[in-house]
């Protein structure tokens, strides 16, 4: 996780940031300077208040906000030396990719609907995982597609990282765990 802040008091900008936009997914740059509101900051990106807009902050900009980037579980991993991946690494790696508007890891939220780790012929391995959103037209899908690939192809031994998006069948929060049910009220 990020280092605590205060999600009440405002925080300047150090300088420019580029940011995404909080649902529709439109990139833009906030200005040096300008004041932000932190609403969440969990898995290394920081979801902010700016003038009444949510906009995401990826982790490798959150010095913009005088953070540092949250350490992941793969950071501390080996490699294992007979070439495999530890699967419960990739579970926890994946469990570091947050919905920027909802404060449940993807994994807790029943978004990940499959992920098989297969060795290559040539070496190495390729992970596969297929995924969902809590609602099909969310602009922010392609970025935690992203994230996603991202944070799974830092665990020792992954060559390959495929990521597919699908909607079938489509999400409901019976897919979410009893605690991130409970968590949310939606029980």
């Amino acid at each position: 996780m990020n280092q605590p802040h205060s999600h009440a008091a405002p925080i300047e900008l150090t300088r420019d940031c580029p940011a995404v936009l909080i649902p529709e997914g439109s990139t833009t740059t906030l200005a040096a300077g300008t004041l932000v509101y932190v609403t969440q900051a969990l898995g290394g990106a920081v979801t902010v208040n700016v003038h009444g807009n949510l906009a995401r902050i990826a982790a490798s900009d959150v010095d913009a906000l005088g953070m540092e980037a949250a350490s992941l579980p793969a950071e501390h991993a080996e490699a294992a030396a007979d070439g495999s991946v530890d699967p419960d690494l990739v579970w926890e790696q994946l469990a570091t990719c947050y919905d920027p508007e909802i404060p449940i890891n993807i994994v807790e939220l029943g978004l990940i609907y499959r992920c098989d780790i297969k060795p290559l012929a040539g070496g190495g391995n390729r992970v596969e995982i297929d995924m969902t959103l809590t609602a099909p037209g969310c602009g922010m899908g392609p970025f935690l597609v992203d994230d996603v690939r991202a944070k799974v192809q830092q665990v020792p031994n992954v060559t390959e990282v495929e990521v597919d998006l699908t909607f079938e069948p489509p999400w409901s929060q019976e897919m979410m765990s009893e605690a991130a049910r409970l968590e949310t009220g939606l029980y």
